[in-house]
């Protein structure tokens, strides 16, 4: 499967869960680590996943994690 495709269904899936409230406003995504094994993604790909942040759906704090914003 090509690298945009594993992206956007990352991006796709992790949006899916944010607006049904799987992750409500204020909840840790999992880690990098988490999401590249649940995916079958690279680091790579999970890092530039930044459409979440583009969107206003998560913010990150550095050495804490990225977070679901409220809405």
């Amino acid at each position: 499967m090509p690298a945009y495709t594993k992206k956007q269904r990352l991006i796709d899936t992790l949006t899916e869960r944010i607006e049904s409230g799987g992750y409500p406003p204020g909840a840790k995504l999992p880690s990098g680590t988490e999401l590249c094994a649940e995916f079958d993604v690279s680091r790579q790909v999970v890092r530039s996943a930044v459409e979440l942040k583009a969107r206003g759906l998560v913010e990150g704090a550095p050495g804490a994690g990225v977070f679901v914003r409220g809405q």
